[in-house]
């Protein structure tokens, strides 16, 4: 299985060396950069396996401490600049994608198109300023499915002062592994599951834990962020035990908050939960997975202390992010097709690749990070208002990720409840949608499924906003 060649790593770490000195350069410009929190990829070993403890796992860490589990939840603040210096103590290149983040293109983390790579022992500076407040992730664009299947996936929270004040939080990082029953790794996919709905993992986990119990007060109000960074598990999720509203999707507030019943969320998406606590201490809640045939827990909530009680009544929406609503009467519509195809070779790549060739965006398959890519979807002109006309041709889901821009979902033939703007939208088999959205990020944006099976296997494009 040829994921990374040795021999293109070596040539292009001489030939593009000191992706560290553009990143600076990049944030010096920018004037009134706050320090860097400096960010290390690096190796570690946990026990997530019943049978044994998991060597050269990939995690990141703040400020230099030894990693030793799950990547730390960054926090920034909305419209506030933010600065983090990428080390890299791996042993092949890597990037930081801030998945759901509307930054500068040149922020982005995708190799070849927004950034050079970051050999090992080398650092790039990202700066940027989230406009968003909500839940998003961060996580590698290079060789995605080793460095995310072996840890690399983190939560970012982005708050917002005016949000309203809960008496908990908890962040919930939702992920499958491939091991062993001692622990180790076995393969990270096989060829006719990628070729289908992607290769499960076989331990699941809530931040790195199997079915972890978390403490909040009892009858009070606990904000859960959830983030779904597994690479290929679709999950739908529910609560027993107690009450929960969705508050926000995908890092944007609803418009009136909704009860949670049953949720189905992608690789890449969030949801954003107001629970109130069970009223009696030591009563428990469960989070479950209703996906599939067997339903399991995926985290518990313990009620701790006497009652606040608290009313899910008391949360008011969370105030709206500046998303540009586009107009619809201007707007330029673009048909997009989702089909599997078998018509191309695999391109190699200093990124990885799988070896095979099984998906394609509009018939094009996606070639690979390569420096010469195939040509954008679409051109699109800075502020110009456009309609995304997407077909899931297959028998299979699709979360279908744009970076840079959020859309809004004005139609679907297999949903009734429409989110809010989103960055991601988890296409059912054989769906249609429409996808409104305002060209406002100038700059090369990736659009792909996030099953990374499938991307890695030709389901990926971009747009180019100019």
């Amino acid at each position: 299985m040829p994921m990374l060649d040795r021999r293109m790593f070596l040539q292009a770490s001489a030939a593009f060396g000191g992706a560290f000195a553009l990143g600076a350069g990049l944030a010096a410009k920018a004037g009134g950069a706050p320090d860097p929190q400096i960010l290390t990829a690096r190796f570690t070993e946990a026990r997530i396996a019943t049978g044994g403890t998991t060597p050269r796992l990939m995690t990141y860490d703040l400020s230099g401490t030894a990693g030793s589990g799950v990547p730390p939840v960054l926090r920034m603040r909305k419209g506030e600049p933010y600065a983090a210096r990428l080390i890299n103590r791996l042993d092949e290149p890597t990037t930081v994608h801030w998945h759901g983040l509307r930054i500068v293109n040149a922020m982005d983390g995708v190799p070849e198109m927004t950034q050079p790579y970051v050999y090992p022992g080398e650092g790039f500076d990202y700066l940027f300023t989230p406009p968003d407040a909500g839940t998003f992730w961060y996580h590698p664009h290079c060789n995605t499915l080793m460095q995310m299947g072996s840890g690399l996936t983190g939560v970012i929270v982005v708050e917002n002062p005016k949000d309203p004040a809960f008496d908990a939080e908890i962040v919930l990082n939702l992920r499958d592994w491939r091991l062993n029953a001692s622990g180790a790794f076995i393969a990270p996919f096989k060829p006719r599951d990628a070729a289908r709905g992607g290769t499960y993992g076989t331990v699941r986990t809530a931040n790195w834990q199997r079915e972890p119990v978390y403490d909040a007060p009892a009858g009070g109000l606990v904000r859960v962020r959830i983030a779904a960074t597994d690479v290929t598990r679709i999950y739908s999720i529910g609560l027993e035990g107690a009450a929960a509203k969705v508050i926000a999707l995908d890092g944007n507030p609803v418009e009136m908050p909704f009860a949670l019943d049953r949720l189905d969320i992608g690789p890449g998406q969030r949801v954003d939960l107001a629970l109130r606590m069970p009223e009696n201490e030591e009563s428990r809640a469960t989070l479950d997975n209703f996906r599939g045939s067997s339903p399991w827990t995926i985290a518990t909530f313990r009620a701790v202390g006497a009652s606040l009680k608290r009313d899910l009544r008391d949360i008011n929406p969370l105030p709206p992010n500046p998303v540009a609503e586009a107009d619809l009467s201007t707007a330029r519509r673009i048909p997009i097709d989702l089909t599997a195809t078998a018509e191309q070779g695999v391109s190699t790549s200093i990124c990885g690749t799988l070896g095979y060739t099984f998906w394609a965006i509009n018939k094009v398959p996606w070639p690979g990070d390569t420096p010469d890519p195939v040509a954008p979807i679409e051109e699109l002109k800075l502020g110009k208002s456009y309609v995304l006309e997407i077909a899931n041709r297959t028998p299979h889901a699709h979360p279908i990720h744009l970076h840079g821009l959020s859309f809004r979902v004005l139609a679907a033939n297999k949903r009734t409840v429409l989110p809010p703007p989103t960055d991601t939208i988890l296409l059912l088999p054989d769906e249609q949608a429409q996808l409104a959205l305002v060209a406002d990020n100038p700059g090369d944006w990736l659009f792909h499924c996030h099953i990374i099976e499938h991307q890695k296997t030709g389901m990926a494009a971009y747009f180019r906003v100019a």
